[in-house]
């Protein structure tokens, strides 16, 4: 039986050891945070903070993992170097965690070695560097920390008066030491999607039907699958997720996000490599194999004999309305009262204002309207907790 030491036990976590356990494995979940939700199905629980390195490392000389899966940015990524050495698998690589949990590598990666089409951007490390940028980018842009998730410090500027708080924000709103920002040109897109790519150790990369998204402030409110697109633009994006994820190195799943433009011009914007927020839509069958199913697959070196889309689906997430430490008050009823929908509450131990506290999932057939289903599931998402999935935090 492997033993995996999965770090960052949030609900992308929580899929994963489900998905984990129903085959056999044995997971130990850690966080900084006691009784997260992967904690609540895992074998084992560790909490500390995976910045402290020497703590993470004690993590790992306890319990001797076979696998260690990052589901955080919050890592001390440079150690897990050293556990591969050792013979550790890191997932889906040491390089490919080390790189993506820095936005400044990833993009460097992307934009001046591999030559895919991305926005403009720079670094700023101090206001007058970041006022610099804006000069050079224009109104409007976007801001973000060069380490951060869930749209933590995410800003779009529209003039100058707005540059001085954005920058703050940034700054405030990165996760570990890693104090820069980056200011990107912003695109006029039509819409964003999300390119699951499965790499894996015994057979050729792999696609999920695209999955279309809407983000506020970085943040993922919902998203649908499938995502129309036409076959040149896909074999687009597949090709960019094909070689940032080779450079990358590894095995697993890989959440590449992309810009379509007005003019059907696909442009890289972010990746991560692990389960994407966007793709709890599959947790409502869209596909034969949910995110969390192949990124286990993959992990382990198993077959994964093909991606079907099963359903036409859409997600719509379920927001807190205060702040409160236990349980809130969910209505499932209302929701439930309706044919192909299904309600996954996260089980975090604490509520925050916009707080991601769960998802509504909705399905249909093959063919049906992804606009109707997403209707359905942001109108039923506001029934759970009387929050709109669009609510500001």
């Amino acid at each position: 039986m492997k033993k995996i030491l999965l770090l960052g036990s949030g609900e992308l976590g929580k899929e994963f050891v489900i998905a984990a356990k129903r085959a056999g494995a044995y997971v130990v979940a850690c966080d900084r945070y006691n009784d997260a939700p992967a904690m609540q199905v895992a074998d084992e629980r560790e909490v500390f903070s995976m910045l402290d390195g020497d703590a993470l490392t004690a993590a790992v000389k306890k319990h001797q993992p076979d696998i260690i899966v990052p589901e955080i940015e919050a890592i001390r990524t440079e150690r897990l170097f050293d556990f591969e050495k050792e013979g550790i698998q890191v997932v889906p690589s040491a390089r490919a965690v080390n790189f993506t949990m820095n936005r400044r590598a990833i993009r460097d990666l992307a934009s001046r070695e591999l030559g895919l089409r991305t926005a403009k951007y720079f670094y700023a490390k101090t206001f007058d560097e970041f006022k610099k940028a804006a000069d050079e980018i224009g109104f409007p842009c976007v801001v973000k920390p060069l380490m951060s998730s869930s749209g933590h410090g995410q800003s779009y500027v529209h003039n100058d008066d707005e540059l001085e708080q954005a920058f703050r924000e940034a700054m405030e709103g990165s996760r570990g030491d890693v104090k820069e920002v980056i200011i990107e040109e912003f695109i006029d897109f039509e819409s964003e999607f999300t390119l699951l790519t499965v790499t894996q150790k015994n057979a050729p990369t792999i696609f999920c039907p695209p999955i279309g998204h809407v983000q506020k402030g970085g943040d993922y409110r919902e998203s649908w699958q499938p995502y129309k697109i036409s076959d040149e633009a896909l074999k687009q994006a597949q090709h960019m997720a094909d070689q940032v994820t080779k450079a990358l190195t590894g095995y697993g799943i890989w959440g590449v996000e992309f810009f379509l433009t007005r003019q059907g011009e696909v442009i890289f914007s972010e990746l991560s490599p692990r389960p994407h927020d966007t793709g709890m839509v599959t947790l409502g069958h869209t596909t034969n194999l949910s995110e969390f199913e192949l990124h286990f697959r993959a992990v382990m070196g198993l077959p994964i004999a093909g991606i079907h889309l099963e359903h036409a689906g859409a997600s719509a997430v379920i927001l807190s309305p205060e702040e409160k430490v236990g349980p809130l008050d969910y209505n499932l009823v209302e929701a439930l009262k309706e044919d192909r929908t299904r309600i996954r509450i996260f089980g975090k131990p604490e509520a925050h204002v916009g707080r991601r506290m769960g998802v509504v999932l909705c399905y249909g057939e093959v063919g049906d309207s992804t606009d109707a289903l997403r209707d359905k599931a942001k109108r039923l998402a506001k029934t759970v907790l009387g929050t709109d999935p669009y609510m500001k935090k």
